[in-house]
């Protein structure tokens, strides 16, 4: 049996899997630095975790092709084509068959936000919203209305409130807030 790749062996493989593309490669790195952070601070199982950090790892695994395909690197085409591109970059990794199974359903789903099906698809919608709103500078109402669709974890919130509390969102953050109180 082949040995599991770490998560920093699935990262490098990924890199070069991107074929250079910085802009994928940067978004990626971010939203599995977040999707890390809200893991590690919601406290997850370890077995979690690594599907989790997998998972955002590759769930854009799909963009390259989207855009030759289809012009264009719409979510749901992602989620389509993602399926088979993550079952065939897993194959050699060493992860047990239920992870990887994980992993892939995960990316064929990352942008599915009903119904949300498990804490590894909440935390990786929530670290994906978080880049993605900076990335394509969503407005300050669009912040506030996912806020109250999408976000459960206290910590993804937490971050959430942290980032765009500036951007008239009606979203506040301060000393004795309720969420981070020492903060």
């Amino acid at each position: 049996m082949k040995k599991e790749m770490t998560i920093s062996d699935l990262m490098v493989k990924m890199i070069g899997f991107s074929g250079g593309n910085l802009q994928d490669i940067g978004h990626f790195m971010k939203v599995y630095a977040f999707a890390k952070t809200i893991a590690e601070c919601e406290e997850v199982s370890s077995y979690e975790q690594k599907t989790i950090e997998a998972a955002a790892i590759l769930h854009d695994i799909a963009c390259p092709l989207c855009r030759e395909k289809y012009g264009n690197t719409n979510g749901k085409y992602q989620e389509l084509e993602g399926i088979g591109l993550t079952e065939e970059f897993l194959k050699d990794t060493g992860l047990s068959e239920e992870m990887s199974s994980r992993i892939v359903w995960l990316v064929g789903h990352h942008h599915t936000i009903d119904p949300v099906e498990g804490i590894d698809h909440r935390i990786l919608l929530e670290a994906d919203y978080l880049v993605n709103a900076d990335e394509s500078e969503y407005s300050a109402e669009h912040i506030l209305n996912t806020e109250k669709k999408l976000f459960r974890t206290r910590t993804g919130i937490a971050l959430l409130k942290s980032m765009y509390q500036g951007k008239e969102t009606g979203i506040s953050v301060g000393k004795g807030n309720d969420l981070w109180p020492d903060y």
